[in-house]
């Protein structure tokens, strides 16, 4: 009996099959990634021996396009590699790049490909980076988390390589030295050594330069004023390397450990860039914008940012003038301010004050956003009368009580700034001429909790616990007034304010931003409220009433209770606070005074309409530069959502 010829194909010859196919698919993908590697090449930026060797540096413009700061440029000293000490450069090298010497293309192609394989399993595209690769990055690249993308790493390495060819390591690790950020607006390794430590670099114990070494990688979080345990914890990863590395000997290593972070560590001073008139007057502002930005996720003194801020510097500088040279008599030097002007179209911080008599200081208090001071009768469209005609229905003409009122289940009884009565009033010359009693009465119609529910939709913060008495003030800034103020002017929509309009990076890519408006009420309360609120200045705070302008505003003042009165009798018949927040069409504006030290000194009568006349100097100058439309001829149909 014959026997049939197998022609099953072998073990052997399937596994060469599998073999060339998958040689083949890893060809076909080399291929495809070396050609989209060269085509992410081609539309890389351009990198000179100029921006490698600047500092990281960004630049604030305003919605002109006008430059109003340089952050991080003028606090960097630059130095030569031959002036760094050798333990400074291994410092740096071991905890940044071990292998810095050995990698000929300014790449890392095992690192690459561990980085890959862990990008693709937990989904990010970060890590691989060299020592040349980072200097790219400091240079060219933001540093924000959203712009890691594939085609950032392919451009980075690339620039790596062309960096390679074209400097020696030593100018390589040169670049990279002085364009390292240490925090406290300090760049390079040679001044940071001077604020530090007070030393030049060859003074610098190994503690200490493993520190300095330490700090670039996450300036904020290790720096040792604010962090010193974090900061000895990343200082003490230096100092480990550098033993792995040969670079220290184990008895170095141990004296290093035990040295107190704090070790000659010079006392915290804060660093000014730049003392200019435009610096100066834009101060304020530019520390706002500087959170912001930060916010978003970029290093304003790491990423070579071109940033686009929505302050109008001409506006800026008028409101700066206005406090400061005697257009407004303060009632002395010690009287402070904060305002705040908001584009009721949009969110836009146009200008901002954080103090008056504040020259040359850099980031210091912003009383525009920071002192939270009770912003007596001008919460009352806020949390009382707003939430009565949204909810309540009532009209302008609604009849309210004006007469003797006693908080429930309390003995304190209520006042008025007269400490008189009128009897039955309407809505309106209840909220024109300021009575408390009214507007108490209206808030415990209409809930507490609902109308505070309505307030917080207009960027105020009232918590839960507040009483009844917020009804006439609580704790606001001049920015919170503002913008809450906006949301009448224009129909009803709330705009979360911004100070940052545009970021660009210095590889050429734009982030825009805007706030996106919240219908937080219906457009016919946002007119009853607007024009009860235009009899003030025209019946009852005349002194901020500007002819020909069709305005409204409302005026507050906070006093003192008995017990800051016995203990300073001289505070009896002044105030704590005073406001005056107004708006046309064009501008919402809320302007604060007081002091300091509140218990030590009150504003006097005579001077509580000084907000008030703050804003008629700055929305007279604003007027001259734009046409303002009759708030009465505001559509009332809502907008939509």
């Amino acid at each position: 009996m014959s026997k049939k010829k197998n022609n099953a194909p072998s073990s052997s010859s399937i596994s060469k099959s599998i073999f060339k196919w998958i040689l083949a698919i890893i060809g076909v993908l080399v291929g495809l990634f070396i050609v989209v590697f060269i085509y992410y090449a081609m539309s890389a930026p351009v990198v000179s021996q100029e921006n490698l060797q600047s500092g990281g540096s960004s630049t604030i413009v305003d919605t002109n396009g006008k430059t109003i700061a340089s952050l991080g440029a003028n606090k960097r000293n630059y130095v030569t590699i031959d002036k760094v000490p050798q333990r400074v450069q291994d410092a740096v090298i071991s905890i940044e790049d071990k292998n810095f010497y050995n990698e000929p293309l300014g790449i890392d192609p095992v690192r690459i490909v561990k980085s890959a394989i862990t990008n693709v399993t937990k989904g990010t595209l970060q890590g691989a980076s060299t020592l040349t690769q980072q200097l790219i990055k400091l240079t060219v690249f933001s540093t924000d988390a959203k712009d890691q993308t594939f085609k950032r790493k392919m451009q980075e390495a690339y620039l790596a390589m062309r960096v390679s060819q074209k400097f020696s390591k030593q100018q390589i690790l040169e670049f990279y030295l002085n364009k390292e950020y240490f925090n406290n607006g300090i760049g390079g390794i040679k001044t940071a050594s001077k604020y530090y430590y007070g030393k030049s670099l060859n003074q610098l114990t190994i503690a200490q330069t493993a520190m300095l070494a330490g700090i670039p990688n996450a300036p904020s979080n290790y720096d040792p004023y604010v962090h010193p345990e974090a900061a000895k914890n990343r200082r003490n990863l230096v100092i480990y390397a550098m033993y792995e590395n040969n670079k220290i000997t184990k008895a170095e290593e141990t004296e290093a450990l035990n040295t107190p972070i704090d070790d000659g560590l010079q006392p915290y001073k804060k660093v000014s860039n730049s003392n200019d008139t435009k610096r100066i007057v834009s101060d304020p502002y530019i520390k706002e914008a500087i959170t912001e930005v930060k916010k978003k996720g970029f290093d304003p003194y790491r990423d070579n940012l071109k940033i686009t801020v929505n302050m109008d510097y001409a506006a800026q500088r008028k409101l700066y003038s206005i406090v400061n040279s005697g257009n407004v008599r303060f009632q002395d030097s010690k009287e402070q301010v904060g305002a705040t002007i908001v584009d009721p179209n949009n969110g836009e911080v146009i200008a901002m004050i954080g103090g008056r008599n504040l020259s040359n200081i850099q980031f210091g208090l912003n009383r525009a956003v920071q002192t939270s001071r009770s912003n007596g009768s001008t919460m009352k469209p806020i949390l009382d009368y707003g939430p009565a005609i949204e909810y309540l229905n009532w009209s302008t003409y609604h009849q309210v009580e004006d007469t003797a009122y006693t908080y429930a289940g309390t003995d304190i009884e209520l006042k008025d700034w007269d400490e008189e009565y009128e009897g039955q009033i309407s809505m309106r010359d209840a909220l024109v001429n300021s009575r408390n009693i009214p507007a108490i009465r209206t808030l415990s119609d209409v809930g507490l909790s609902k109308a505070k529910g309505f307030a917080n939709n207009l960027g105020m913060d009232l918590k839960n616990s507040d009483p009844l008495s917020v009804g006439i003030g609580a704790e606001a800034s001049s920015l919170q007034g503002a913008s809450a103020y906006s949301a009448f002017s224009n129909g009803g929509t709330y705009y979360k304010p911004t100070y940052v309009s545009k970021i660009e990076t210095a590889d050429g890519i734009t982030h825009r931003y805007s706030s996106k408006g919240k219908r937080v009420m219906k457009s016919s309360t946002a007119y009853m409220i607007t024009d009860m609120l235009k009899g003030v200045p025209t019946e009852y705070a005349t002194y901020a009433n500007i002819s020909g302008l069709h305005q409204a505003g409302k005026t507050g003042t906070t006093n003192y209770d008995d017990s800051a009165i016995s203990s300073n009798s001289a505070l009896s018949g002044t105030a704590k606070d005073a406001w005056y927040n107004g708006f046309t069409k064009n501008y919402s504006m809320s302007v604060w005074t007081g002091y300091d030290s509140p218990n030590s000194e009150g504003i006097a009568m005579t001077y509580q309409s000084v907000p008030g006349k703050v804003y008629k100097e700055m929305m007279e100058y604003l007027q001259d530069r734009s046409d303002s439309t009759n708030l009465t001829g505001r559509n009332l149909v809502p907008l939509s959502d």
